[in-house]
């Protein structure tokens, strides 16, 4: 059974009414409960917990980790962001949502700043989908729509994602590059936009569906364990030195 880490800073549900009225036991809470009633073993992991929740023993056993991040990126420790790095890169899957574009892990994972343009006005946002067949669009309309949103506008500074599975339009006018693909090792990445945290985004039933599409793709497969720096020849050649090895 796969076993989703479900991280969040848990900094918002405790500081705001509005926000622990929408999220009263924490954002993370909700995501895993939708990913435990969809079949998947779950486990929670918060930024005030020792070593932010995400020991080693803890990595060790998470097969998808999902990561809601926003007011506190500086506060995550740079050995933290490290370990979670090599654990993608070794074949982890990792799930960014929202401002965790900002994060310290998202963004050494990128190589770039991961900035864009916000805006929140209360507008609302359709969330086409722009690969059907694609696995983390199964069950889907053709869009989402979302009552309210924080709008996140281009130029989105990630590198051009291997699949785009999804992109925004917002009532402003933007458009945004909302549910981007990527493999980073032997690790998948992927970045959903959708769920600020004023607005009760995650109860969406649909938005709910894609994080359980999203950690079926991101689930690590079973292929080889690569092999990596100098390495015997497995038939016979001559070196440039006139050796020959067997």
């Amino acid at each position: 059974m796969t076993t989703v880490t479900v991280w969040n800073e848990y900094r918002h549900e405790r500081e705001s009414d509005t926000v622990a009225e929408i999220y009263p036991d924490g954002i993370h809470v909700v995501i895993a409960d939708a990913l435990s009633e969809a079949g998947f073993e779950t486990q929670t992991a918060t930024l005030d917990e020792p070593a932010h929740g995400l020991t080693e023993a803890v990595l060790a056993e998470t097969d998808v980790l999902t990561w809601w991040g926003h007011a506190a990126h500086d506060e995550v420790r740079d050995e933290i962001v490290e370990r979670v790095q090599q654990r993608v890169l070794e074949g982890m899957g990792l799930i960014v949502l929202h401002s965790g574009h900002y994060s310290k892990l998202f963004k050494r994972l990128m190589g770039t700043t991961c900035s864009l343009k916000w805006r929140e006005a209360s507008e609302s946002e359709r969330l086409w989908v722009l690969e059907p067949s694609h696995p983390i669009a199964a069950g889907l309309d053709e869009y989402i729509e979302l009552e309210d949103a924080e709008m996140y506008g281009e130029r989105f500074d990630v590198p051009a994602p291997e699949t785009l599975v999804f992109t925004s339009w917002f009532e402003g006018g933007e458009v945004f590059r909302s549910g981007c693909c990527y493999r980073r090792g032997n690790g998948r990445v992927f970045y959903f936009r959708p769920g600020h945290e004023t607005y009760p985004i995650y109860h969406n039933e649909a938005i709910q569906q894609v994080l359980v599409n999203a950690v079926g793709w991101a689930t690590p497969g079973d292929g080889p364990t690569p092999t990596f720096g100098n390495y015997e020849p497995r038939e016979s050649i001559a070196l440039s030195d006139d050796r020959t090895v067997h």
